[in-house]
């Protein structure tokens, strides 16, 4: 596995995974992240910026950054045992702020914010710690705010969701709903002020 380039190494830096287990919460190690759908608007290889790092909200060459709201979504991948899994893949994405997906299939897609990245990759540390870059997720007709999320490790790979812990139409959203309660709590994003961008920690359990 090759060294992390610079760009992504400061973004570890400036993303603050010294301070990662802020939001962890250790007694998930035993819930298996799960699995959900990958819904129709997983952007192919053709679709995506060639720029496709763990910073969403700039994308290499533009002028101007994403609209929206800066988060940081920070966390680990975990075996079932709990131990991290250092070299995983992570990939999330996820509609603009004007909720719009960067694919063919969306017909809002001529529309996406282009200064979006859309889509994005980490590949975990030597403690399992991804970290991202990216927007809060927005609504859009039929479904709550989300963020779509993929990770491959040690032959495993798991599709989920991330969601807006709180967020009144996740109780309307039927994706969400089919989830037991200690599944919802796992993949649910919250949010803490560090001085800087809010940030929010899921571990993920494969």
């Amino acid at each position: 596995m090759s060294n992390p380039t610079p760009r992504r190494r400061f973004l570890r830096t400036a993303l603050g995974l010294a301070g990662v287990t802020l939001l962890s919460r250790p007694a998930q190690a035993a819930i298996l992240t799960p699995q959900q759908t990958e819904g129709p608007f997983y952007p192919t290889g053709p679709m995506r910026h060639a720029d496709i790092d763990n910073d969403l909200v700039r994308i290499a060459g533009a002028v101007r950054q994403a609209g929206g709201t800066i988060i940081r979504l920070t966390g680990r991948v975990l075996d079932r045992s709990g131990n991290p899994i250092p070299e995983a893949r992570v990939e999330i994405w996820q509609c603009d702020a004007w909720g719009n997906y960067m694919h063919t299939r969306d017909r809002g897609s001529d529309m996406h914010d282009p200064a979006f990245q859309g889509f994005g990759h980490d590949i975990t540390d030597a403690e399992g710690r991804y970290s991202f870059r990216t927007i809060k997720p927005v609504p859009y007709p039929g479904r709550t705010p989300h963020i779509h999320v993929k990770a491959f490790a040690q032959g495993r790979e798991v599709t989920t969701q991330f969601y807006l812990a709180n967020e009144p139409a996740n109780q309307r959203d039927g994706i969400f709903r089919r989830l037991s309660q200690a599944e919802q709590e796992a993949v649910s994003m919250r949010f803490t002020d560090t001085g800087g961008d809010p940030q929010t920690t899921v571990d993920i359990t494969l």
